[in-house]
């Protein structure tokens, strides 16, 4: 059997800062996991993603040192229309977070924006434009 992919896991600095812009994008996070040191939350679809804080990763890997610069990991979310693009990017700019690009209409055929999460990751928002 090959590989499949099932979790999508990102390393954080702060929990309760970083499960607060997923839950923006509309994740269903309870509101205690703010304070665990591993959350994980199965998404529409049967993947998963996972948030771990930095001192849980040196728990098992005392070497470990996050990246330097860019982001750790991009991911990109299929938005429901071009207008709930330009939407979420707005909401998620207004509540202070780093707009990376403005939504715009990309050559490929998707209304595009990407914010970049409080690790710095960027993600992606898109949805095709013929929709």
């Amino acid at each position: 059997m090959e590989p499949v992919l099932d979790v999508i896991a990102v390393v954080v600095d702060d929990m309760a800062a970083s499960l607060a812009f997923y839950r923006r994008l509309g994740f269903d996070i309870p509101a205690s996991a703010d304070n665990e040191p591993h959350v994980e939350v199965t998404l529409r679809g049967g993947m998963r993603m996972a948030w771990d804080d930095a001192k849980t990763i040196r728990s098992f890997m005392p070497e470990w040192n996050p990246v330097e610069g860019a982001g750790r990991i991009g991911m990109s979310f299929l938005c429901e229309s071009p207008a709930d693009v330009d939407e979420r990017y707005a909401a998620l700019v207004e509540a202070g977070y780093v707009g990376e690009k403005e939504p715009w209409d990309a050559f490929w055929g998707q209304r595009y924006a990407v914010v970049q999460d409080p690790d710095g990751n960027g993600v992606d928002l898109f949805a095709p434009l013929d929709r």
